[in-house]
C-alpha cells in the first residue's frame, strides 16, 4: 500500500511538466480522443501515452478505451483531493519550535 507521501508525489508529478499542463488544458473543455490530442499538441503518439500513463497513475485523469482509441477526461474528484493535498503540506500549525542551536 502506498503511503500518503507516494500519493502524494505521484499527483503532483503530475502537474509538474509542461506538456501534461497543455494536455489538461485541452481537457478542461471536455472528454479529448487521443487522435485529437497528439494533433492539437503536435505530438508523438509514443510521448502523448508516456504523460498520459502519468497522468492517469495520478488519478487527476481518467481514460476510456473505445475502439483502437482512448478517450481522456479530468477527474473531478481527484482534482478536489489534489487541492485539499496542497492544503495539508501548507497548512502550518501554529506550533513555533525553539532552534536548539541558535535559541531563537
Amino acid at each position: 500500500m502506498a503511503t500518503v507521501y507516494e500519493e502524494r508525489a505521484k499527483v503532483f508529478k503530475a502537474f509538474c511538466d509542461e506538456k501534461r499542463q497543455r494536455i489538461l488544458e485541452l481537457l478542461q473543455s471536455g472528454e479529448q480522443c487521443t487522435c485529437v490530442l497528439t494533433e492539437k499538441l503536435d505530438m508523438p503518439q509514443s510521448t502523448l501515452s508516456y504523460h498520459m500513463k502519468i497522468l492517469c497513475e495520478s488519478g487527476i485523469v481518467d481514460g476510456r478505451e473505445d475502439g483502437k482509441w482512448t478517450h481522456y477526461r479530468i477527474n473531478e474528484f481527484a482534482t478536489t483531493r489534489a487541492i485539499e493535498m496542497l492544503r495539508e503540506i501548507t497548512k502550518q500549525s501554529g506550533n513555533v519550535s525553539e532552534c536548539r542551536v541558535c535559541g531563537k
